[in-house]
């Protein structure tokens, strides 16, 4: 595994809800209430995980400034994360 991805992998792996997150969004586009919705886990909890992937640089919003409707994508950072998570089976 490349060294930079050690960091961010170890935070996603020891996370149920954080590899859900990586997974649901792999080639999408959501909204955190679309993600709650899909994981069957509550919006306040999906914005905190989204939060800390998006420090870890593995999310990013499209919309920043919308106070609602905001948008999040998989970075190329998140999309190796994803990638990762398929071939280890996680």
């Amino acid at each position: 595994m490349d060294e930079k991805l050690i960091i961010p992998y170890s935070s996603v792996i020891a996370s149920r809800n954080k590899r859900g997150i990586i997974l649901v969004l792999y080639d999408r586009i959501l909204t955190p209430s679309d993600i709650a919705e899909e994981l069957d886990i509550r919006i306040n909890h999906i914005s905190k995980y989204l939060t800390e992937l998006k420090n870890r640089k593995l999310v990013v919003c499209l919309n920043e400034n919308s106070r609602k409707g905001r948008l999040y994508q998989l970075t190329e950072l998140g999309k190796q994360i994803f990638n990762e998570l398929k071939k280890n089976k996680l």
